[in-house]
């Protein structure tokens, strides 16, 4: 009797797994695909990349082993230290200038009674400007004889440099990337606006509740879990500027835009370090990994209200 109770229970079990099989063999093939290009195009440079920091890249004679090298001419250089630096500044001020800028923005178009879309389609522009037309622009503003100058000498202030001008060359960038980003995040912002309850709004109005009180009391706290996420990623996006950077200022003026990405581009492609480049690649690839399990932890402790 158990020998046949056995033999039942062991078909039971494989047809239930065929029918698993069955049930989602379609929705595996079409994952596929995905699946494979994930794998092809992120997965095997990321591994390729750690191979090579371990190695002097020569594509011509053939790679060679020489350990930890390029991770100790890394900390070694004084360069590294410096993009750091830069780094680190520059993830500050977009922090401080840019960050709050995108939220208040947000909440202003929410308490709009009219002409909500079309200032959604303005406050996103900057973002649809192509890069060569946006830097383009922005260099001519920040000519010497430029509109920005030109506004500077109606206060009867002097002119300034803003791109060769060590202490404002960062300012100037942190501008530039401020105004073409805070349109997407701003509308990241706006859907979470909109997610909270009308039901508040309209109790908190017929209490009489001002639009200070209401967005006091009932938007920010509604939004709360969108500004830390939205911290962290900005703290993770910042730390890998390079294009602004590079269009603007080139790292100039004596370095002061240098970043860490920038400078891992130049020892890749500029000085075919491609050892050098592939270990402060892995670096901050260990960092980012770091900072993305933090956004995890911080989305399970952070609840919407």
């Amino acid at each position: 009797m158990s020998t046949e109770a056995a033999i039942y229970k062991k078909q039971t079990a494989k047809s239930g797994f065929a029918k698993q099989v069955r049930e989602y063999f379609w929705g595996v093939a079409f994952l596929v695909p995905a699946i494979v290009t994930f794998v092809l195009f992120l997965w095997t440079p990321i591994i390729k990349g750690i191979v090579y920091s371990f190695m002097e890249v020569d594509f011509v004679k053939g790679n060679r082993f020489i350990g930890l090298d390029n991770y100790r001419q890394i900390f070694a250089s004084s360069l590294v230290g410096t993009a750091v630096l830069n780094t680190l500044l520059y993830m500050l001020m977009c922090v401080v200038i840019g960050y709050a800028i995108p939220s208040f923005v947000a909440i202003a178009i929410s308490e709009l009674r009219r002409f909500q879309g079309v200032m959604r389609l303005f406050v996103y522009l900057p973002n649809i400007v192509p890069a060569v037309v946006l830097y383009g622009m922005w260099q001519y503003i920040y000519d010497p004889l430029g509109p920005a100058n030109q506004i500077l000498s109606w206060f009867h202030a002097h002119p300034v440099m803003w791109l060769t001008d060590k202490s404002v060359a960062m300012l100037s960038i942190v501008l530039v990337e401020t105004w073409q980003g805070f349109g997407a995040t701003a509308l990241i912002y706006l859907a979470g606006v909109v997610g909270i309850p009308k039901d508040l709004y309209e109790a908190a109005e017929i209490d009489g509740a001002g639009v200070y009180r209401r967005i006091r009391h009932i938007t920010i706290p509604g939004i709360r879990h969108l500004y830390v996420l939205m911290l962290i990623m900005q703290i993770i996006s910042t730390s890998q500027s390079f294009q602004t950077h590079y269009a603007m200022t080139g790292g100039g003026p004596n370095n002061t835009t240098l970043t860490y990405m920038y400078m891992l581009t130049n020892e890749a492609f500029v000085r075919f370090n491609f050892g050098g480049a592939s270990a402060m690649g892995v670096l901050m690839f260990s960092v980012l990994t770091l900072l993305s399990v933090l956004v995890f932890i911080i989305q399970g402790r952070v609840k919407p209200s």
